[in-house]
């Protein structure tokens, strides 16, 4: 440390000033491990105050004042980290994957963490125009997620740089509007097959995603409490993690009791063979599509494109949006669905009725013109 200490000293003089480079300023300093460093900055006065900064906290290291700067690394050092540590761990580990191939390391691979700022990630949205502003707001998302980890977790930056995400308004949902439109859905189920009628009803019923749905198991439904626990998706946790417990509302209650006797077993829902539906079973894509046209929905053409009245996905937004038309709670709606932000839930809250009609007296008493005298003006007008 002596020796450090002495050889800094001795250098000192040599690069105490900033010095002209090609147009700009170059300084040079000692880091606290001996070894020499150089910057060029845009102007002097700019040099002269990152050197000193620079001098001063070599100093105050070798000094044991502070703690040494993380060691640089670059954005790509990050990614192959949350490949290999932290995607794998993640329910959308793969997604995480292709952000990170498609869009996160060519965009910043080769900056260095300390880097990265607001100016960088300002191109690579401009660049993006032609992307729709969920995937670029799910991309900076995971950036920001995987930069406050080299910060918090890794101690690779002693900073997070703030990230400006464009605004992504959620599009507009679908579902099955009214009365008659859920039960002509149900209706057409049935006569699809008893075991397609039961599995579309509980989505209507409980809001449930496709995943839980079929990995719900008769040791999660508690019918005598009328409570279902969901704890798992497919193979794997719910999207959330978490678990959560979902009511079992009355037209589902009697229906599940009767489907229980028929189909015993581990799972409330199976396969023609007995096993548990995966993500692309054709109960929750092309039997949907009997159903919906042996109801008699419409089907919407965009060009060569089909899109159907609803996809499964919509009938969690069924419940969802007439759980509010039925005046149910939108904070318990929250924790039936299993939504980490309030916001999420926020969508359906235009749908309740009478949001408003106790609210209609509210401030009344600050109005500075006397009842009476509203009255008598506005019978006036008329």
């Amino acid at each position: 440390m002596q020796q450090i200490a002495a050889f800094a000293a001795g250098t000192e003089a040599d690069v105490a000033k900033p010095v002209r480079h090609r147009g700009k300023s170059r300084i040079r300093w000692v880091d606290e491990n001996g070894r020499r460093q150089s910057e060029v900055h845009d102007d002097y006065k700019t040099a002269q105050l990152h050197q000193s900064r620079h001098q001063h906290e070599a100093e105050e290291i070798r000094r044991g004042l502070r703690t040494a700067r993380p060691r640089d690394r670059v954005f790509s050092e990050l990614c192959d980290y949350w490949i290999e540590n932290r995607a794998p761990l993640k329910r959308s580990g793969k997604d995480d994957e292709s952000i990170i191939r498609v869009h996160l390391r060519p965009a910043f691979g080769m900056l260095l963490l300390r880097e990265l700022r607001q100016e960088h990630v300002d191109p690579y949205i401009r660049a993006k125009g032609n992307l729709d502003a969920k995937t670029v707001a799910n991309t900076l998302t995971l950036l920001i997620t995987m930069m406050n980890t080299a910060k918090d977790d890794l101690g690779w930056i002693e900073r997070v740089p703030k990230v400006r995400k464009p605004r992504f308004r959620p599009p507009d949902f679908h579902y099955l509007r009214t009365a008659d439109e859920v039960q002509r859905f149900l209706r057409a189920a049935r006569d699809e097959g008893e075991s397609v009628f039961a599995l579309y009803s509980a989505a209507v019923f409980t809001g449930m995603r496709a995943g839980e749905i079929a990995a719900l198991s008769w040791s999660d439904v508690d019918l005598d409490r009328r409570l279902i626990t969901v704890q798992r998706s497919y193979a794997g946790p719910t999207k959330s993690g978490d678990v959560r417990y979902v009511p079992l509302l009355d037209p589902l209650h009697q229906q599940l009791r009767e489907w229980r006797l028929r189909h015993p077993g581990k799972l409330v829902f199976t396969n023609e063979s007995g096993r548990m539906h995966g993500p692309s079973a054709r109960v929750f894509q092309e039997v949907l599509h009997r159903v919906l046209d042996r109801a008699g929905f419409p089907i919407e053409r965009q060009g060569p494109r089909v899109r159907r009245y609803i996809t499964f996905h919509d009938l969690r937004h069924t419940f969802a949006s007439h759980w509010m038309m039925f005046g149910g709670e939108l904070f318990k709606l929250r924790a039936v669905l299993g939504h980490k932000s309030i916001d999420m839930t926020m969508r359906y809250a235009h749908l309740a009725p009478h949001a408003f009609a106790t609210d209609h007296q509210r401030l009344g008493n600050l109005a500075p013109v006397p009842r009476a005298e509203v009255v008598s003006l506005a019978s006036q007008r008329r």
